[in-house]
């Protein structure tokens, strides 16, 4: 059974990160996109991960990660800050702006992490001239493309909650992240409903 969920849910994300990259018009590597793909599909099994990224300071999680003796676990935990904040940014911009946490500082944490891990791999005891040629640097991908990953995450945000909202709960959601987003994805899913929202400043649903 749970094969059967991995293939799934691997297969919704992917069609809706490479819809959501088309739309944008932006160039993500096959390598790349299919990491987003599996990093969406393991955060969709809650392990803590995300709440770590969302209720640790960030400053701490990336000193720990670059100061971790073993090279291994320091790789790891750069990864994993990476792919957390990465995440986070993307489902729950809302949660770090209400802390007053900016998205640039984001950015420079999740760039970092995925820039020193990418770094490591470069410069690691098999990293050959010949294999660095060879080998598609995802983690260097990452870093460079950050911001424009955070975005394509949002919609991939968006499109989760418009295609799951269900109930009075479910609406309330998807009303509340349109009024924080102005997505049109979302307006459309609220008019699909029965509901239209309009344009202004804090949003109007008639």
């Amino acid at each position: 059974m749970s094969i059967v969920a991995t293939v799934s849910i691997s297969g919704f994300f992917h069609q809706i990160v490479e819809e959501a990259i088309r739309t944008r018009g932006v160039t993500v590597t096959a390598g790349a996109t299919t990491y987003i793909v599996g990093l969406l599909a393991d955060f969709a099994r809650p392990d803590g991960r995300a709440e770590e990224t969302m209720d640790r300071p960030l400053a701490f999680l990336l000193d720990e990660a670059l100061h971790t003796a073993a090279p291994a676990e320091r790789f790891e935990r750069l990864r994993t800050l990476g792919d957390g904040v990465l995440y986070a940014s993307g489902f729950f911009g809302d949660h770090f702006e209400a802390r007053g946490v900016e998205q640039s500082y984001l950015i420079g944490i999740g760039k970092t992490a995925y820039g020193t891990a990418s770094s490591m791999l470069l410069r690691g005891p098999a990293a050959t001239d010949t294999k660095k040629e060879a080998a598609p640097d995802i983690f260097g991908e990452l870093s460079d493309k950050f911001a424009t990953l955070v975005t394509i995450i949002g919609e991939v945000a968006d499109d989760t909650i418009a295609k799951g909202a269900a109930g009075s709960k479910g609406l309330l959601k998807l009303y509340e992240r349109w009024l924080k987003t102005g997505s049109d994805k979302l307006a459309q899913a609220l008019s699909s409903q029965g509901l239209v929202p309009t344009r202004g400043p804090k949003g109007v649903l008639q």
